[in-house]
């Protein structure tokens, strides 16, 4: 851990996250997150995202997967956000299509961030999973 990212609030942590994914970079995206992470993403079986992950291998490979199933989004906003100490929740609006199937998707969901040390150490994303199913239904 550098003492840089040791210094850094949850806040500043949340925003370099969304800043990452935003521009696509996958390295600072990844750099965000502890060695070690309790991440958990509830969802339909058929959404190709979800379950459980703990590795920055796995988790890379949570962040690959949407370039390969969606296109980009049509909208993002994210609408708020409450942080107490280490804890943060975001909560959020997009709209992807899903690209085997042309299929759009309105999604409200929230994520429950737990920053230590200036990294991510717990990721749960609760989504509107039957809305993404529908999406991957052909």
């Amino acid at each position: 851990m550098t003492t840089a990212a040791a210094a850094r609030t949850t806040d500043e942590t949340v925003d370099a996250f969304f800043a990452a994914f935003g521009a696509g970079d996958s390295e600072a995206l990844l750099g965000q997150f502890a060695d070690t992470v309790d991440f958990h993403v509830v969802g339909a079986p058929n959404v190709p995202w979800t379950g459980s992950r703990s590795t920055k291998d796995e988790i890379a490979e949570f962040f690959g997967l949407f370039p390969q199933l969606l296109s980009g989004p049509e909208s993002f906003e994210v609408t708020t956000r409450v942080t107490q100490g280490e804890d943060a929740v975001v909560i959020a609006n997009c709209v992807f299509e899903v690209i085997a199937t042309k299929k759009k998707f309105h999604n409200r969901y929230a994520l429950h961030f737990t920053v230590v040390d200036g990294h991510i150490a717990r990721y749960h994303m609760y989504e509107d999973s039957y809305a993404i199913h529908e999406a991957f239904t052909a």
